[in-house]
């Protein structure tokens, strides 16, 4: 079989997923069915508009958060831990036994810490001047 490579900045959505439909194939034959399901918890306005949350996935029962913000006006008054606790409850009623989540933000690590993360790994300088921080808990 014979091959060509090309690198790109815009692949197309079809390319990108025939990459991810071999990779979860060769997984699910590998490891078994991730069972991989999204989750979000939204931070709604008065007019219901999203302002901010969290957004992640459950996958062979772990709950990875990708996503995490909140507004600047709602930071300080523990609103990353009532998103952790409510996407863990969601996680933990899909049958999840862990959590994991990176920051590079050194109040984002100990807000997680506080929620009961640990960390695991770290990778300096990512990005420059800062460490890429990763953590997980047990639920």
């Amino acid at each position: 079989m014979s091959a060509q490579f090309e690198v790109t900045a815009s692949p197309l959505p079809e390319d990108l997923a025939t990459i991810g439909d071999g990779l979860s194939a060769f997984n699910d034959a590998d490891v078994g069915p991730s069972g991989r399901k999204p989750l979000a918890v939204l931070i709604r306005d008065a007019e219901g508009k999203v302002i901010g949350g969290l957004h992640g996935y459950t996958a062979w029962g772990w709950l990875f958060t990708q996503w995490l913000f909140i507004p600047e006006a709602l930071r300080g008054g523990g609103m990353a831990s009532k998103l952790l606790t409510e996407a863990e409850g969601e996680a933990r009623s899909r049958g999840c036994h862990g959590a994991w989540i990176d920051t590079f933000s050194p109040v984002a690590r100990k807000a997680y810490m506080r929620q009961g993360y640990e960390i695991f790994g770290e990778l300096p300088d990512f990005p420059a001047g800062r460490t890429r921080t990763f953590l997980k808990k047990t639920l």
